[in-house]
């Protein structure tokens, strides 16, 4: 299992549930770092399908890469 890093532009704590709802639909493992704005995902699923789900928040989404 790979744990990749993301920024996702968040600011609040409703942007971070709106996170949580898209990455709990994949059943994946995540953490939530809400005041560095970075999500990190524990998946065996591709980066460029975890970088779309995370784009279905509407948030600025950019992969920093595995952790």
């Amino acid at each position: 299992m790979t744990k990749h890093e993301f920024f996702v532009d968040m600011t609040c704590e409703g942007c971070s549930g709106a996170v949580t709802r898209v990455l709990t639909k994949l059943d994946v493992k995540f953490d939530i770092d809400l005041p560095n704005k970075k999500v990190f995902i524990d998946s065996d699923k591709d980066k460029d399908v975890l970088l779309e789900t995370l784009k279905k928040t509407g948030k600025t989404v950019t992969y920093i890469g595995p952790k």
